[in-house]
């Protein structure tokens, strides 16, 4: 019954006007992005971050969530309709998707990625409605101790799942934690790297450094990688599918669902590495595994359903544990805490409004995504023939007033500027900003808990091994470790991420 109360409670904080109104802006939004190539969510969340100052935290949260998942659907469309994934999770799509366009059944693929998705969105929402509280009741036994084992976990894992050179994704954790020490210590009021700028006193700005990494620097890569875009696909028809294609694709959906729920939860997973298994998978078990290249439609089903199920649950261990799996997840805790609302386990007690809305939000998203998707391809299909040379100069335009917004301040448009030149230069020798972003997030979160932990074991480190809970966490960073220090691992990271 109290499953039933706390959805009611949900139901009624979703369905406002208000927050249906920025529920469908953020997947309107999202799928726009998801479609436009060389945006993405992460991008467009960071330039959105000063947008929702002044609006209220669980219709902030509602429409930034609804651009992740959002972003997820859209992406798939370009995928398909011009072999140009518009999201990084929607690249495998592209390789069956494409060549079911080119055989003319772009409208089965299409219908194929929006049925799919929009199952998995629905069944991994309810996992996260299932699984949340209860981890969250374990998460309030935690201590600072176990905080700061966990957060050891989140960043050894993120840099586990991440693709090219280990050394280089270690430096970029360390360089995010050296940046969120930028400031005034809580503890002792001292100054740390200000270099005597005052308004480094109060630290880096989360918005301005996150929009000139993620925003500004994917504009400058995409100007010097700028191509015409041809769109392949003009006209789409026959988005009903047949008997035997709704027969094929149960299964692979399922398995898709599935998988992309588990790996979602894993710090460094969610969308894209969902996908990927899932296509692997797929193509392994198959029983038309000879089609996998050419157009099978399981190729489709099982990647777009798997990215959608990883976005979703990708929130759990972020609003449970306070801990962001991936960039888009740091970002919405950079939101919470613009927002006044501590990340965590206690969100889920002091702002259940919050929880249940956002979770029910989802589920009113994921329609919407449905009934906004087919009908509007043909739009998405314009969309593509904007020029770039047009979208770009309106979008530095509009990152420059929202970092400016912050705190009226011209010092937070340098941040970001200087940002994006750091992101751009870091992009050419191939190191990768999302380990940076996680490390500033956690970085005064791992130093608060350090402290707390250590003057509750009076300065001796053994509190961290002492406490049963830290010890497991520790002992499956250490073997984490130990799996991607192995040559092998370490060759087809890295092999994967020069392909």
């Amino acid at each position: 019954m109290e499953f039933v109360s706390d959805l009611w409670l949900g139901a009624s904080t979703a369905f406002l006007p208000m927050n249906l109104v920025y529920c469908f802006v953020g997947v309107l939004l999202g799928t726009a992005i998801g479609v436009l190539p060389g945006l993405g969510p992460t991008a467009t969340i960071a330039m959105l971050l000063p947008m929702t100052f002044e609006l209220q935290p669980v219709s902030a949260l509602i429409m930034l969530a609804g651009i992740f998942y959002g972003a997820q659907y859209g992406g798939s469309t370009t995928a398909i309709l011009i072999n140009l994934p518009g999201e990084s999770s929607s690249v495998v799509t592209a390789i069956d998707g494409y060549q079911m366009a080119r055989k003319g059944r772009a409208g089965a693929a299409l219908a194929t990625a929006a049925l799919g998705s929009f199952f998995a969105g629905t069944v991994s929402t309810l996992l996260l409605a299932v699984a949340a509280p209860p981890l969250a009741e374990i998460a309030l036994s935690f201590g600072p101790a176990e905080y700061f084992s966990l957060m050891i976990l989140g960043l050894v894992a993120s840099v586990a799942l991440a693709s090219g050179s280990l050394l280089k994704a270690f430096a970029m954790i360390v360089f995010g934690l050296a940046l969120g020490l930028v400031g005034t210590d809580v503890e002792t009021g001292a100054a740390r790297y200000t270099f005597g700028i005052p308004e480094l006193y109060d630290g880096l700005n989360f918005v301005a450094v996150s929009m000139g990494i993620f925003g500004i620097c994917e504009i400058l890569r995409n100007l010097e990688s700028e191509s015409e875009r041809t769109v392949g696909v003009k006209r789409v028809s026959g988005l009903m599918l047949a008997k035997d294609d709704l027969k094929r694709i149960v299964a692979p959906v399922l398995r898709g669902t599935a998988l992309g729920s588990i790996l979602g939860v894993l710090p460094g997973g969610g969308a894209m590495l969902s996908s990927f298994a899932a296509y692997a998978l797929e193509k392994r078990v198959s029983s038309n595994r000879a089609e996998f290249g050419k157009g099978a439609i399981e190729g489709i089903a099982a990647p777009e359903s798997a990215n959608n199920a990883g976005a979703q649950t990708s929130f759990i261990p972020m609003l449970t544990l306070g801990i962001p799996g991936n960039p888009v997840m740091a970002l919405m805790v950079g939101a919470m805490i613009i927002q006044g609302i501590t990340p965590g386990p206690n969100v889920i007690s002091s702002q259940p409004a919050l929880f249940w809305g956002m979770i029910v939000s989802m589920w009113i998203g994921n329609l919407m995504l449905v009934v906004l998707n087919l009908p509007l391809i043909g739009l998405w299909v314009r969309l593509l023939t904007v020029p770039y040379s047009m979208l770009f100069p309106a979008i530095i335009v509009f990152c420059c007033i929202g970092a400016y917004s912050i705190n009226n301040n011209i010092f937070d448009v340098l941040v970001m500027a200087g940002f994006s030149i750091v992101g751009f230069a870091l992009s050419k020798m191939r190191f990768e900003p999302a380990p940076l972003l996680l490390g500033f997030i956690l970085g005064p979160m791992l130093e608060e808990n350090l402290r707390r932990a250590m003057l509750i074991g009076q300065g001796n480190p053994s509190i961290f091994v002492t406490s049963p809970l830290s010890l497991v966490l520790l002992l499956i960073a250490v073997g984490l470790l130990a799996l991607v220090l192995s040559p092998r691992i370490r060759k087809t990271r890295e092999e994967a991420f020069v392909e």
